[in-house]
Formats: structure tokens, C-alpha cells, sequence
């Protein structure tokens, strides 16, 4: 079994901090990913797993064992990153087999491996080429391919997509989801893309200045963040926030607009409170072009500022609160600059955070 568990991990350079006390339990066989903007502590929290940085405090175990003080080769783990590394010189097979010629494995059992990992990655009919030959794409696989041949407890991705373009991107999403379905391992994966993130996760890992926001699968971190940091950053179109201020059973924007509070939390809040209201471009939509549902909705006339069309569905943004704010419109009609349109406003999927702390209030 490959469990990975961190408890109360920390990472001191210097007077400096960059990893503040993180713990997770990561089950055998999952696909978690670590996200978060740069410099949020993700890439220094793998290679402390990898073995690539030592910790400063804490326990880190893989199964059953303490890897605080073992070296990268005697973790079981194989890591892939975001430039190839591949050996120029060498073609795809002798690249895939390299390191099993190192630690002195037969020929029968490394062509036995390279073979069972070109055929799970589509390598077959590129085996006598070398790197150079290659797109990006092919050659992100014989990375991939070289960390299977391994057999490790755990894959370790450090944003291995960053070099290629929108198109390959979305490929090798699909090549890496395929790989976890067939090869069964543990996998912990990191990326400052929250799509990556959202399309391969079992969990996703939200990360601020060395710091664990929140830890949920794709669907929770999204219907439910924790605060306004994680409403932001994960979703696209990100969820718009609005501060306000709290009126009886109401909360009124800075343009005087009201928009009834949940029942399950207006009483919670006093008069005068500052809140922050949050709600997705998917629950704000022109009445009759939404995906809205039953619940109660408020009707908000807006002028259009700037129409996207994106073919069966349409962004708008609007001012709302003295912010620009995003809907969304399906089966789009034209719509003209300074147009007015009655926006439907999803009551039932409204979050309440916290003014001062931004914490979500109905979590």
C-alpha cells in the first residue's frame, strides 16, 4: 500500500518560512493535486516528499515507513517534471531504460518493463527516435514513460504540462487520467492551472503563502469554498464577490442594490455588518438564457458593458456593486453594448463570506 501522509511538515529557509506546518492524508491509489499561485509552497511540499528538500519540522510517511532522512532513490518514487530531461544522445528506448540499466536489472526484465510502458503510453511506434524527433507532447510521454518503468509506490508531477500549448495541454490531461486508471498508483500532482486541477483530481490540495486553504474533491471546492480565496481562484469564469453591508434580512451593495440574505444565515449577522456576497457567472443570467432552477431568484436590470461569445453560450459582463461582474447566457441572441437586460440572480446558490476574515459563513 502507498499511503503518503504529512504531519505538521514545515520549511525554513533562513529566517524565512515557506511551508507552515501542512498535514494530509493521501489514500493508496489517489490523484491528488496541490494548487495554488506561484510562490504558494506547492512545488517545496512535493519535493519534500520526493526527498528533494529536507523538512524542517514534522513527519513525512510513505506506507509504513519515516522518510524524513532517506534519499530520493530509496523512497520508491518516481517524478515527473516540467522539462523533459531526456538524455539527446539516446533514443526513446534506451531513454525509457536507462535507469533500470543503472540499478542493474536484466535485459529481459527492462525490455520486458520499457515495452509494458510504451504500450501504455502509445510509444510503440517511436521507440528508435531521438528526443529531437519529437513534439512536445511525445516527449513529456517518455518522461512519463521513464518514471513508470519504476514500478513506484508514488508518481510525483511538478506541473509537467507548463511547456506545451492549450491543445496539448488538454491531450495530456487525458493521457495522464488514462494513465492513473490503468497503472492504479498513488499520485500527487501540482499545477498552478485550477483546470488541471479540476479534470484530474480525486482531491484538490488549495494552497496560500505556505499554507493548506482548504482540501476537498472538485465538486466541494467549488460548491462550497471556505473563503474568498479559494471562491476565486478555483472556477473560470472565478466567482464574483461583491462587498456589502448587512440591512435587516437583506445585504445592500455600494449602488444601493438590495439582495435577500439565506434564511440559514441572516440571522446569524447584525445590522451594519460588513459581508462579502459571492456568486458563479452560472447563476447570474438573463431571464430565459440561464441554467437556473426552481429556487428563488431577484431580478437585477443591467447594462450589457461586454459581450463574449463562446458559440452556445455567452459571458456578460455587467457593473453590479460598482464592480464589473460576469453571467452567463445560453443559447445566446446578440446582444449590443449598453443594452438593458434583466439578469436572474440564483438566490439559492449565494455564499455569504465574511467582511473582515472572508470566511464563508454557510460552511
Amino acid at each position: 500500500m502507498a499511503e503518503v501522509t504529512l504531519e505538521n511538515v514545515v520549511k525554513r529557509y533562513g529566517d524565512t518560512t515557506a511551508v507552515h506546518g501542512v498535514s494530509l492524508d493521501i489514500a493508496h491509489n489517489e490523484f491528488v493535486v496541490l494548487v495554488g499561485p506561484s510562490g504558494c509552497g506547492k512545488s517545496t511540499t512535493l519535493r519534500m516528499i520526493a526527498g528533494l528538500e529536507e523538512i524542517s519540522d514534522g513527519t513525512i510517511r510513505i506506507g509504513d515507513r519515516i522518510v524524513n532522512g532517506l534519499p530520493p532513490r530509496a523512497r520508491n518514487i518516481s517524478m515527473v517534471f516540467q522539462s523533459y530531461a531526456l538524455y539527446p544522445h539516446m533514443n526513446v528506448r534506451d531513454n525509457l531504460g536507462f535507469g533500470l540499466k543503472i540499478a542493474g536489472l536484466s535485459k529481459d526484465e527492462i525490455a520486458r518493463r520499457v515495452n509494458e510502458a510504451a504500450e501504455i503510453l502509445g510509444l510503440d511506434m517511436l521507440m528508435d527516435r531521438l528526443p529531437a524527433h519529437l513534439s512536445g507532447g511525445q516527449r513529456q510521454r517518455v518522461a512519463m514513460g521513464r518514471a513508470i518503468v519504476r514500478n513506484p509506490d508514488v508518481f510525483l508531477f511538478d506541473e509537467p504540462l507548463s511547456n506545451l500549448d492549450a491543445k496539448l495541454r488538454g491531450q495530456m490531461r487525458v493521457e495522464i487520467k488514462k494513465l492513473h486508471q490503468r497503472v492504479g498508483t498513488t499520485i500527487i500532482y501540482v499545477t498552478h492551472d485550477q483546470v488541471e486541477a479540476m479534470t484530474l483530481a480525486d482531491r484538490i490540495v488549495i494552497m496560500r503563502d505556505g499554507r493548506v486553504e482548504q482540501v476537498g474533491t472538485p465538486a466541494e471546492v467549488f460548491e462550497t469554498p471556505v473563503n474568498t480565496f479559494v471562491a476565486g481562484f478555483i472556477g473560470s469564469p472565478p466567482m464574483n464577490q461583491l462587498p456589502a453591508t448587512v440591512v435587516g434580512a437583506a445585504a445592500r451593495l455600494a449602488d444601493g442594490v438590495t439582495i435577500p440574505l439565506p434564511a440559514d444565515i441572516a440571522p446569524r449577522l447584525k445590522d451594519g455588518q460588513n459581508v462579502t456576497l459571492g456568486f458563479r457567472p452560472d447563476g447570474f443570467s438573463p431571464a430565459g438564457h440561464g441554467m437556473l432552477t426552481d429556487a428563488a431568484t431577484v431580478t437585477i436590470a443591467r447594462d450589457i458593458l461586454i459581450a463574449e461569445p463562446l458559440g452556445n453560450e455567452s459571458i456578460l459582463t455587467v457593473e453590479l456593486g460598482g464592480k464589473d461582474v460576469q453571467g452567463k447566457m445560453l443559447n445566446p441572441r446578440v446582444l449590443r453594448s449598453g443594452e438593458r437586460v434583466d439578469f436572474l440572480l440564483d438566490l439559492s446558490h449565494l455564499h455569504v463570506f465574511d467582511g473582515e476574515s472572508g470566511r464563508n459563513l454557510g460552511v
